[in-house]
């Protein structure tokens, strides 16, 4: 009996090359029926504002076989639709794909080969993206970096939203691992099981612009720390106890270098400006993880379905 691959794309506003995404991926996932392997492609429509979700509609009217689709209330965001798929999906095993082919849908054949050998969790590693200029790659490089130095857990530096999952890892995640403020790839490296990678060379976009701004990236990261690593709530210990050792150096150098009334404006100016910004950015990162706290406290819904197309009714 044939296995199933359920290939999951996060969809918004991708009017301009989903067809043609559609046709490329759904040509390399033809080739895998020699091999064992049965496909599906599960759309998520993240509440895009332009004709995406129409285009989608009509595929799956298309090839009601291999076509399903989800449509969201509204944009809810790529961590949401990627755990769509997750809970929606009903393979043997799950590749997590963006819609713009800068994931290459030729590896699809190789992923399956290590699903084959018995690999759980593959992590596809991007060793070059010519299309991403040279500040994201830094600011991604140095992501991982800090990631990797702050958390217990290591993760694969340059992995991407392009990786492969097993039934088993899924039914782990979607039981044990439904944080609102999310970072799936991140989970994924962490739930342990049979692990490998593959690298790969980020294919130019199909058509369109990244979603994802300077901004964005950055507030993803934060969230992603806040996530994975309690160190930084443990800046306050270590700036407290500098601040004590600079203020002693201070004191002792204001008493040995005094001449009658005691001087030093500049010296007192400088030390409580310095406090102050130690201070404010201990209360900063405090905030920070109480904001994450108080997104899980509110217990809303990762993600609201407002339609289904060729998928059970739950």
């Amino acid at each position: 009996m044939a296995k199933l691959l359920s290939v999951i794309v996060s969809a918004y506003n991708e009017e301009a090359g989903i067809r043609e995404f559609y046709a490329v991926t759904s040509g390399y996932l033809g080739e895998l029926f020699g091999s064992g392997w049965e496909y599906e492609i599960l759309f998520v429509n993240d509440g895009s504002r332009d004709h995406t979700g129409e285009i989608l509609t009509e595929l799956a009217a298309e090839d009601p076989r291999h076509v399903r689709t989800i449509t969201f209330s509204r944009n809810f965001g790529h961590e949401a639709a990627m755990t769509a798929g997750l809970d929606y999906a009903s393979g043997d095993g799950l590749v997590f794909m963006d819609a713009d082919l800068q994931h290459p849908p030729q590896y699809l054949k190789e992923i399956t080969e290590k699903m084959d050998a018995g690999y759980e969790v593959i992590s596809m590693v991007r060793t070059r993206n010519q299309t991403a200029g040279l500040i994201k790659n830094i600011t991604s490089g140095g992501f991982y970096w800090l990631i990797n130095k702050l958390s217990d857990v290591h993760f694969e530096p340059n992995a991407s939203d392009f990786f492969a999952i097993s039934r088993n890892v899924q039914t782990v995640l979607k039981k044990n691992y439904r944080e609102k403020v999310r970072f799936l790839r991140g989970y994924v490296q962490n739930v342990g099981f049979r692990k490998t990678t593959i690298s790969y060379e980020a294919a130019p976009r199909v058509a369109g612009s990244s979603h994802y701004s300077l901004r964005k990236l950055f507030v993803f990261s934060m969230n992603t720390i806040m996530c994975f690593s309690n160190m930084p709530l443990k800046l306050g210990i270590i700036a407290g106890v500098f601040s004590a050792l600079l203020g002693l150096i201070i004191l002792c150098y204001t008493l040995l270098t005094r001449s009658g009334a005691p001087s030093g404006y500049a010296t007192i100016v400088v030390l409580l400006c310095f406090m102050f910004a130690v201070l404010f950015l201990v209360v900063g990162i405090i905030g920070e993880y109480i904001a994450v706290l108080f997104e899980e406290m509110k217990d809303r819904p990762i993600y609201i379905v407002e339609n289904k197309e060729n998928l059970p009714e739950a």
